[in-house]
């Protein structure tokens, strides 16, 4: 079911455009995406190291890890405008200056960024798509497995955190098939002394309930 567009939605996305980074795209449905390449330094206005969040809903992850880190470059991707809006508004409340946000499918990252630019992506709480004929949609399928892998520095990692223990032991097979390192995979996020976790809003929600939060770490093997 498609959600229905939030009023004033086309207002609001103005009022944060400095934070929403433009480009433009051709292509798509069968056909190969062609785009120009971000000039990241441009972008962010300085050269500092650049983490990315996949799936970002609305921000409250990116904002806070961004606070946190004031030295680091962050870009957060989501590709729902009513969603997206309410995360660049936060980041604009705090005057972030580190955090930019992409309206846009995972599938286009390698179009978008230069190759082997990014030290961390996050995969906070991705959608798990339950059934079989959907498994090519998760975002810790082969195919997108292969886009981080060209995305990555030769030292980069993936931080995936998720409450669907399906999802979660996809993710592990998939991982481990395409050639990842696996590392720090916790069947209980919560209860495993891990320092300094930063809460979405889905996991404030989940953990409220009492459900167990699934996280591990990935790099890609040489």
């Amino acid at each position: 079911m498609r959600m229905r567009k939030k009023k004033h939605l086309d207002e609001r996305l103005q009022q944060v455009q400095p934070y929403l980074v433009q480009f433009e795209l051709i292509g798509g449905r069968g056909e190969p995406l062609q785009g120009k390449t971000l000039n990241l330094s441009a972008l962010f206005g300085r050269e500092a190291p650049l983490e990315l969040e996949i799936g970002c809903g609305k921000g409250q992850f990116a904002a806070e890890l961004a606070r946190r880190n004031p030295d680091v470059n962050f870009l957060a991707v989501e590709v729902c405008s009513n969603v997206i809006v309410q995360a660049c508004e936060k980041a604009q409340a705090a005057q972030l200056s580190n955090l930019k946000f992409l309206r846009v499918d995972a599938e286009a990252l390698p179009v978008l960024l230069p190759a082997h630019c990014v030290r961390r992506i996050y995969l906070n709480f991705s959608c798990p798509y339950p059934k079989k004929r959907q498994q090519k949609r998760r975002l810790t399928h082969e195919r997108f497995l292969n886009i981080y892998r060209e995305l990555l520095t030769a030292e980069g990692e993936i931080w995936q955190k998720t409450d669907n223990q399906i999802l979660f032991e996809f993710s592990i097979e998939e991982f481990s098939r395409c050639g990842f390192a696996l590392s720090e995979v916790s069947l209980d996020l919560h209860k495993s002394g891990f320092e300094n976790n930063i809460m979405t809003e889905y996991e404030t929600r989940f953990s409220e309930l009492g459900q167990p939060i699934y996280r591990l770490v990935a790099r890609p093997r040489a």
